[in-house]
């Protein structure tokens, strides 16, 4: 029996199919056109008939699957999200469940703000599997590195021009650039002074730099920029922090306060620096373990 095509598999697949149909430059992708026709093409008994924004309170977005008497699914997204980016991932983590769980969950999904944003299989594995066809389906890999080099020294700015392209969120963005970069850099997600959760590039875990949030919120340091929120520092470029705050050693801490999520978003950037590596009292989540080894 053939087995199914995996996440990265579905969008390197439609990803071959738009590079020869619409050409490298197809950036951002239109959600809806792709997910109606490639549907209707590949499952014509079985579509995507519909892609459209509507009342859906405490969901992101959702995949329903069509009225008894009529065939097909139709996307869903909550009409009050105001950001494209949020939209266009939601979009396309909904399509990726169309493709790879539909017919394990014939009753569709609804997915809350967690589901779309965090890309963590301890959250959810079968959400991960969504977020995982979506950012590679929105945000190809070897485009992404044309954008940026695995070495490059990067800030929110240039972080967000990548976002912009491909209409996605800064943090669907920097999420992406950490699975590549050589960077020692950790992204960690704040609110009320407290981290959510953390991601840290496989340089950064190697080094100890993590934060584990699989037992709780972590507070957030005191002279940190996203407890501080301070206006007059620009936020996108950050500023230098001295050993002790953070980590063991000076960090460059980039903050920006999404209205959107209502939570802090902050870049930490490491240097560098060959053999060096401090170890943290407790070990990287499982999946940080995982990708660290990838």
């Amino acid at each position: 029996m053939k087995a199914s095509p995996t996440p990265e598999r579905w969008a390197i697949d439609l990803s071959v199919m738009m590079n020869k149909v619409l050409g490298p430059e197809h950036f951002p992708i239109s959600v809806p056109v792709l997910a109606r026709e490639y549907s209707s093409q590949r499952y014509p008994d079985d579509p995507i008939s519909v892609v459209v924004g509507d009342t859906l309170p405490g969901f992101d977005g959702a995949l329903i699957k069509a009225p008894k008497g009529k065939k097909g699914w139709g996307i869903f997204y909550n009409d009050a999200i105001k950001s494209e980016g949020r939209i266009n991932f939601t979009l396309a983590h909904e399509f990726g469940h169309y493709l790879v769980h539909r017919t394990l969950y014939p009753n569709g999904f609804r997915c809350g703000e967690q589901d779309v944003v965090r890309w963590d299989s301890e959250y959810g594995q079968i959400e991960h599997q969504a977020n995982v066809f979506a950012a590679n389906i929105l945000m190809p890999l070897d485009d992404y590195r044309r954008q940026i080099k695995a070495d490059a020294r990067v800030d929110l700015d240039t972080i967000a021009q990548c976002a912009d392209r491909y209409r996605v969120s800064l943090i669907a963005a920097v999420l992406r650039w950490l699975s590549y970069t050589t960077r020692r850099a950790v992204l960690v997600v704040s609110r009320d002074g407290y981290i959510l959760w953390a991601r840290s590039s496989s340089e950064a875990l190697k080094t100890g730099a993590f934060f584990r949030t699989s037992r709780g919120p972590i507070e957030i340091p005191a002279l940190s920029l996203a407890a501080r929120q301070d206006g007059l520092v620009d936020g996108r470029t950050g500023v230098l922090l001295p050993p002790g705050v953070w980590f063991p050693e000076e960090v460059r801490e980039m903050t920006i306060f999404s209205e959107q999520y209502d939570f802090a978003v902050s870049l930490l950037m490491l240097e560098n620096r060959e053999g060096y590596v401090w170890h943290q009292e407790e070990e990287p989540d499982t999946y940080d373990r995982f990708s660290a080894g990838r």
